[in-house]
């Protein structure tokens, strides 16, 4: 029995945070549940109601639209950059390579709100820093520009912020997964005449797969299920620019008091992000037991 205790606390944990939310959130999905059930009690129960109204309104498929926008872009971003900081890193002196992996450490540490308060100060349209920047090199029309209030002027600065957030930890892993690769395989393809992108091609992608998949796959899942940022900056304004389906649940749920459509949203979100990853990583799986 010793093994099966020694996992106990880690199931029941899991269990507890985990698979009850998820529970609740189908359930709640299932009944009438507004904030008169929330405060008397009494749900009652409609089966597919609530996922027929949300999935014909009109409004789920464009903040969809928008958040598979949002995911694509940034999860791109992060993984180009992350591979160019990492394949730097590679190649850097012990010093200096100290120096960028604890600045990379550094910006992974600072907590997401605080980070999220000093992007909103950076471009403030008065005193933020970016706007005196351009306005110094002669471009006067972001004199007193106000950034938050252009859907994709919005839609950009959380990018950046997410993107800025999320590369230290992509480009640590991936590092380390680079000097896993013996140095020997690097200094056979520079003698048989390969460039800098063919030794990428060729020799570092095809071993670090696997780890590319990996990563690849928790950068949707963080990006996919941002809220904290969007909320912080906009509240998925202006004009719903920045609503993706976690804010666009939290507005139905806690704006509205729809708590039951709103855990349609969630769930949802959560089927989508199912739908999306298992086929990739049962891909990730079977060519990590080919290549085993």
């Amino acid at each position: 029995m010793w093994p099966y205790l020694l996992v106990l606390p880690t199931v029941v944990g899991t269990v507890l945070l985990l698979l009850y939310p998820v529970v609740r959130s189908v359930v709640i999905s299932l009944q009438h549940f507004r904030l008169a059930e929330l405060v008397r009690g009494g749900a009652t129960w409609v089966g597919l109601d609530n996922y027929r109204e949300v999935l014909t309104s009109p409004e789920l498929w464009s903040v969809l639209r928008r958040t598979l926008l949002w995911t694509v872009v940034n999860v791109v971003l992060i993984m180009v950059l992350s591979t160019l900081v990492a394949l730097l890193l590679v190649r850097l002196g012990s010093r200096m390579r100290l120096a960028v992996m604890s600045a990379l450490v550094l910006v992974w540490a600072v907590p997401v709100l605080a980070a999220t308060t000093v992007f909103q100060w950076m471009f403030q349209s008065r005193l933020g820093v970016v706007n005196w920047f351009l306005t110094s090199l002669g471009l006067e029309q972001f004199d007193g520009y106000t950034w938050f209030a252009d859907g994709t002027a919005t839609f950009v600065i959380l990018v950046v912020l997410v993107v800025w957030q999320s590369v230290p930890f992509a480009a640590l892993t991936l590092y380390a997964g680079l000097t896993t690769i013996p140095g020997e395989l690097f200094e056979s393809a520079r003698i048989d005449g390969a460039n800098a992108l063919q030794i990428f091609r060729v020799v570092t992608f095809p071993l670090l797969r696997p780890l590319f998949g990996l990563i690849t796959s928790l950068e949707i899942i963080w990006v996919f299920k941002c809220f904290a940022q969007i909320w912080a900056v906009s509240q998925g304004g202006p004009e719903g620019a920045t609503t993706t389906l976690p804010v666009y649940a939290f507005q139905v749920a806690q704006s509205l008091h729809k708590y039951d459509l709103g855990a349609v949203i969630s769930t949802l979100t959560v089927l989508l992000l199912l739908v999306v990853l298992v086929p990739h990583l049962r891909h990730l799986y079977r060519t990590e037991a080919v290549a085993s």
